[in-house]
């Protein structure tokens, strides 16, 4: 049994009906942890872990993610918590208004540690910002945010349809391969 490290109910929600569908059992180790402010994903990943890792007995795994948009720079990017606490997807649709180009992407990072040692996955998905928030799904920014080829927001989508495309998909199942080719 591995432990995900999160208080996000939705993040959890979404990684073990991933893990759970390739015969890997998880559960929720539902505590807080220090997330420094840093410029990557991966630099608050490893923080996060390493402050962890005398804390938490056995294998366990922690995830951060970003949106990143195109047309502001990148921001939210790695502050996107915060964002969302702050201005949340009304504050970053006010931001769109009049961009030209509402090309974004979510990414994921993953850190497993275990057997003495941390291990990073990755996973991104493409997309743009919607005009208008749509759906009661997901949670965090997934009412504005539609995948590329897609014309749901990941809020419209069922888990399951929202892990195929997903950044968070994407990691988990890289996830799922480093612990499986074991």
């Amino acid at each position: 049994m591995i432990r995900f490290v999160t208080t996000n109910e939705g993040k959890f929600r979404e990684v073990s009906a991933l893990l759970r569908a390739r015969g890997i059992q998880i559960e929720r180790l539902d505590r807080p942890y220090p997330e420094i402010q840093a410029d990557r994903l991966d630099d608050v990943v490893e923080y996060a872990v390493d402050s962890l890792a005398a804390e938490v007995d056995g294998e366990f795994f922690v995830d951060d993610s970003g949106l990143f948009i195109e047309a502001l720079g990148g921001f939210p990017g790695v502050y996107s918590s915060f964002a969302y606490r702050t201005i949340g997807a009304p504050g970053v649709l006010r931001l769109m208004e009049g961009v030209e180009s509402p090309a974004a992407r979510f990414e994921t990072v993953i850190g497993l540690h275990g057997q003495g040692k941390t291990q990073l996955v990755r996973g991104a998905c493409r997309g743009a910002i919607a005009r208008e928030a749509r759906g009661s799904g997901g949670f965090g920014f997934d009412p504005i945010f539609v995948p590329e080829g897609h014309g749901k927001t990941f809020a419209e989508m069922t888990t399951d349809e929202k892990n195929a495309v997903s950044h968070r998909g994407n990691a988990a199942r890289a996830l799922a391969a480093v612990l499986q080719g074991r």
